[in-house]
């Protein structure tokens, strides 16, 4: 598998166009709190839960979809990482607002986003071990296995996207970071 010239421009795009969205995203109140060195564990507990509301409902999207075994798509479902971190006494809240996924370039968008995510993850393991705190399986990510699956993915994507479906992948993306965002600033 390498990527092709031709294709690597989603990639390219993906950054450039979801910039100012992913920005948006991390300026939440626990990214700043981390930054600033002044993170808690109730502010990562909450940030968990947050996170999981969004996960769950989109796994449960994913699981909708066939993928070819490359995807490793069971090996990508990480919703269970943050019940264990939390091991919650009732239910999560759940996010209504969800980006639509019921076509291929819209999974493959929103894949981005997520996938994306493990290795922002890697950072804030480090951050939330620095300052002692445990709850971080989620954050974690696919451990060792993060750079290598991240890598695969972009290629996976790189072979799956093509001059008609670009926009779409790129749209969906950025519906994806933005109700994200729109549920994680939700008191």
């Amino acid at each position: 598998m390498s990527i092709t010239l031709e294709n690597t421009s989603i990639l390219q795009r993906l950054r450039s166009e979801t910039h100012a969205s992913h920005d948006a995203l991390e300026q939440n109140e626990f990214n700043q709190a981390l930054t600033a060195g002044h993170i808690s564990a109730e502010a990562t507990r909450r940030f968990l839960a947050k996170l999981y509301g969004f996960l769950q409902p989109y796994e449960a999207q994913l699981s909708l979809h066939t993928f070819p075994a490359a995807w490793e798509v069971a090996h990508r479902r990480r919703a269970h990482l943050i019940l264990e971190d939390l091991q919650p006494t009732s239910e999560l809240p759940l996010c209504p607002d969800m980006p639509p996924l019921r076509t291929w370039p819209q999974v493959l968008g929103a894949m981005y986003v997520l996938e994306g995510s493990t290795l922002g993850g890697q950072v804030i393991t480090r951050q939330l071990a620095k300052a002692g705190i445990a709850t971080r399986t989620y954050f974690t990510g696919y451990g060792e296995r993060t750079g290598p699956m991240w890598k695969s993915f972009c290629q996976l994507l790189t072979e799956a996207a093509n001059e008609a479906n670009q926009a779409e992948i790129v749209q969906s993306a950025i519906l994806t970071f933005q109700k994200l965002h729109a549920w994680i600033d939700q008191p």
